[in-house]
This record gives structure tokens, sequence and C-alpha cells, in this order.
């Protein structure tokens, strides 16, 4: 399978890309947005598959801040309007006239924003994968599982709220107990995407969301977008999974409020559902993909 790497020039530092796969005149390339933010596009490459199943190419790319676009020391940059400003600067840099677009986490959230107040042209379906629309509810949804761990957990995580003693040994092992059951885990059998050294941007995430899942004191703790879900027109599909950070009452107000959405609950899964349920995840993308293909060829 080809696969091309380069750089975009953006705000004077270097936005990295990947694409996997060959352009095609029927087969629309799907766009991955990661999630964090400060994550990397690592993970999505256990969906390199979806590119040679279905013909397309599958791109994805290290958000500035991250991976093999850090940055570091400009808390400024750090803001819904930094990535969203990216992300149209990728599409044109390029030539993604028409595409699906798949955004995990806060990769979802993304694509929430920039359809809503961008109204972008050229978007044949959007994947919102554990994404939400509401940092309120996020966070509330997260103390509410919080409450179900052991109260010694409980103690720490809600001390370290307390104090703002985020480094705290205790808060420490509590935080990454609460993680391993919502979001992610690795072992030695799992894809080397997964376990591969990577350059987590920590500034990125602290400046933009907060010190961890629960406490959104970031530029985008503001982030609301529940009653303007109306507003997305395109095919959209969501993925959550029932174990998720993205909980079933955080995926249930975007289904609620995208008209025509698709909700896909899978069940066991966590945060990245499309590790947990891979074989199922991918079978589900790829048939979306075909189904919301334009019929003409043009590109």
């Amino acid at each position: 399978m080809k696969i091309e790497e380069g750089y975009m020039p953006f705000l004077g530092y270097k936005t990295y890309y990947r694409i996997v796969g060959t352009a095609s005149k029927d087969k629309m390339p799907l766009l991955l947005l990661h999630g964090g933010p400060g994550s990397t596009h690592n993970y999505f490459e256990v969906l390199d598959r979806v590119a040679e199943e279905t013909g397309r190419q599958v791109i994805s790319y290290d958000q500035i801040g991250c991976g093999n676009s850090f940055v570091d020391g400009h808390p400024e940059l750090w803001t819904q309007d930094t990535w969203m400003n990216e992300l149209i600067a990728l599409r044109e840099y390029l030539h993604l006239d028409r595409l699906h677009i798949l955004g995990q986490s806060w990769g979802g959230m993304l694509i929430i924003a920039y359809l809503i107040e961008k109204k972008p042209q050229g978007i044949c379906s959007a994947i919102i994968s554990s994404g939400h629309a509401s940092s309120s509810l996020w966070a509330s949804e997260q103390h509410r599982m919080i409450g179900l761990m052991p109260e010694e957990d409980q103690e720490a995580i809600r001390h370290a709220e307390q104090t703002g003693k985020f480094d705290d040994p205790a808060y420490l092992r509590a935080n990454d107990r609460f993680m391993a059951l919502h979001c992610a885990s690795t072992d030695e059998n799992s894809p080397e995407c997964l376990t591969r050294p990577k350059r987590f941007g920590y500034e990125a995430y602290l400046y933009g969301w907060g010190p961890n899942e629960y406490v959104p004191t970031g530029s985008l703790g503001d982030f609301e977008y529940i009653d303007r879900l109306g507003e997305i027109h395109c095919p959209c599909l969501l993925f959550s999974g029932s174990e998720d950070l993205c909980t079933p009452a955080v995926a249930r107000s975007m289904y609620e409020g995208i008209p025509g959405s698709r909700w896909e609950l899978m069940e066991g899964a966590r945060h990245m559902c499309f590790v947990d349920r891979h074989e199922d995840y991918c079978r589900i993308l790829e048939s979306w993909l075909e189904e919301h293909d334009p019929t003409d060829s043009f590109q």
C-alpha cells in the first residue's frame, strides 16, 4: 500500500500529514482528525486497511502542537480557531475538495464546530467517533463515572481537584485506573502504532483542554454546541462504546441533535472503539463510506 508523508507550512511552523493509498475519482478520501488536543495520528494507522478495502485515500495528520508537528512554549496557540484554521488550510493544501471526515474525541468536537461555524462545502459525510458537543456534559459524565470507582480513588481525585495538585502519586494512580477503564490500555499484543513512542503535546492539552478528562479548564472548556446541532446537514455517523469516556448520555445528545444521524453503540468498547472493536468498526465504517460516496465521478 502506497504511503506518502509530507509537511504543510502553517503559522510559521509545519503540519505533518500522512496519505495512505491512491487517489480515486470514484472513492472520496477519508480525512482523520485525532484527539487530545495534543495526541497524534499514530493510533489511526490501524485504519490503514480502510484504504485497501475501499480503494480510497486515508489521510491523517499531526495537529500543530504534537507529534511531528510539535510546537511548545506558545500557550496562546491552543484554541479552537488555531486547529480549525489548520484543518481549512490542510484541505486547501491537499486539494481535498470533496471528502469524508472522521474525528475521534477532540477531533469529533472539531468536526462539530467546523460544520456549524464554517458550513464547509464538499463534505460527503462526517463520522464523529467518541466526540462530544458539550464540555459541561462531558465533565459531568466523567465525574459520574468516577463516583463508581473505589472510594480511595474517588478521594484521590477529589483531593487533586480541590488542591490543584495533579502531580500527587495517589491521584496519578487513580487517574491511570480511570483511563484504563474508559479510554485505552496496551499490552504486548497491541498494534505497534499504539505502543510506538510519540511526542504528546502536553502544553496543547493543558491549555486547550485541562489537566485531565474531567476538569476542562482550558480554552475548550466553554465548548457548547448542543443547541446548534440542528445546523449540521451532511450525513453523520456516530460511534461510541459502552465503556467509553463518551458515555451513552453524551452520544445520545449528539444523536438526538444532529438531523438524520446514525449511532453505533459498540458493546464493551472504550474511548478507542476502532481498537477495542476493530473488525466491527472497520466493517461499519467501510460500508458507510461506500454508501455515501457521490454517484458522479467529478472531483
